[in-house]
Formats: C-alpha cells, structure tokens, sequence
C-alpha cells in the first residue's frame, strides 16, 4: 500500500524503521500523557509490537515519510524521514471482539500540526474498509484538543470518558473513548 501526499508517502510500516518508530514513541513516553507508558523503550522491546501488524489484515501499521529521505525502497532504507505512524491493534483479547480494533496515530514531534495524522488516518481507513472490521476504538488523554479534533472530523463519536484512570508525571488523567462505526 502506498499513498503520496506532497513529499510525504504513506506505506507499510518496516523493519528498517524500528528506531525511528521507536523514537517517535519515546517522545510521548518522556514528555506527555498522550501515551500512559512511564518507562521508554528499545527498538528491540518494540519488535513484538511492530511484528504484531502484517501489511494486511485488520491490524496494520502505517507510516508517513518524507520520499526526500527515502531510499529507492524505503521500507528497506528508511534513512529516516519518519514523520508519525497510524496503528489499528486488537481492541481486546477475547474472540468475540475480533471485529473490533483500537486505533491511534502518532506524529514525529517537528510533524505534529502538519496534517500528516489526518493523511495516516485516511489511509489506515482506507486499507480497513475491506477487512472485517466493525469497529474502531480510539481512547484520547485528555485534555488534547487535536486529538479529539482528528477523531471527530473522522466520524468518531463520543462513547465515554474513564475519570482518573492514568496517574503520570504525579497527576491523574482522565480518558476520552472514542467510537467509529466501519462497516
């Protein structure tokens, strides 16, 4: 799968670009609450996660690059250029949610604001449309008014907020979920 954007190609996520996927997340981890990880990771202590999405099927990783940093295949030599990836995981482990999927997008931190979360959702919704899919969740750490923006202008409705559930950086946070119907 691939979407070009201006510059910017939307595509399978790789292993080549495990670090660079890693350090996007990592900027989460240490500096907001967008993510309730506490502790950062290593590449290889996300190669479970990033092997966990295959090209298809319902749950995929899609990757925004800038092509003025790919290699001639990218997904092979990456060079960097990573600018956020879109994920849509298993929403819970027990059978009779398999229709049912988490998603969320994650924007390298010079990329945020710049319409690459929107360009990764389209495509993710696009590659989603011939799965087997019934439902997309997304939960948003609040406050984060672009999230909530993104979600909303992709049809997301409101289902709920988790008072409190999250305590990091010596505070509690409350959780918006979000729900898309999809087929």
């Amino acid at each position: 799968m691939l979407r070009e954007h201006a510059e910017v190609q939307v595509r399978a996520g790789a292993e080549a670009d495990l670090k660079a996927l890693t350090d996007i997340y990592n900027h989460y981890v240490r500096e907001t609450s967008i993510t309730f990880d506490t502790t950062v990771f290593t590449p290889e202590q996300r190669r479970s996660w990033l092997h966990s999405h295959p090209e298809d099927g319902p749950h995929r990783l899609l990757v925004a690059q800038d092509v003025r940093f790919a290699g001639p295949d990218p997904s092979k030599h990456p060079a960097d250029g990573i600018l956020g990836y879109a994920t849509s995981s298993p929403f819970r482990p027990k059978a009779a949610y398999s229709t049912s999927v988490e998603v969320s997008v994650y924007c390298a931190p010079q990329a945020a604001g710049g319409g690459i979360g929107t360009l990764l959702y389209k495509a993710l919704f696009e590659a989603l449309a011939d799965e087997d899919v019934h439902r997309a969740y997304a939960g948003v750490a609040l406050p984060n008014d672009a999230s909530v923006r993104l979600h909303t202008r992709f049809g997301f409705r409101h289902v709920g907020t988790y008072g409190e559930v999250g305590r990091k950086f010596g505070r509690y946070w409350d959780v918006a979920w979000y729900e898309k119907r999809l087929d």
